[in-house]
């Protein structure tokens, strides 16, 4: 679409405008109010400050941790503490292959029957 005159004088883009105003801050033209929409914008408005630190952000600091401990370890310690974590990784599905065991030989994992 060309913005040049037409043989009226005026350009196409002219006949595509509006003047026509809405006023949007009018409750009269957008009386509906949604359900929740003016609970979250308001909790948008008024940010809660937190009066203790996320239960997550302990842990966070842990694994910081861990990973400069890590990063502070030379070749062959950090692959002695990889050894050590798959030994206990094994060890724990042994423990747990065990207890699987014994929880048929007693029946715990069975269905209860129907009557």
């Amino acid at each position: 679409m060309s913005s040049e005159p037409t043989s009226s004088g005026t350009s196409d883009m002219d006949h595509l405008l509006s003047l026509e105003k809405l006023d949007r801050a009018s409750p009269d033209l957008w009386p509906e109010q949604m359900n929740g929409v003016s609970d979250f914008i308001s909790a948008l408005k008024s940010p809660i400050m937190p009066s203790s630190p996320p239960q997550w952000s302990g842990e966070l600091e842990d694994d910081i941790a861990m990973l400069q401990e890590f990063g502070s370890l030379t070749t062959a310690s950090l692959m002695e503490k990889v050894r050590a974590l798959q030994n206990l990784a094994y060890q724990l599905g042994l423990d747990e292959s065990r207890e699987m065991t014994r929880g048929k030989f007693l029946h715990i994992l069975d269905k209860p029957k129907q009557k």
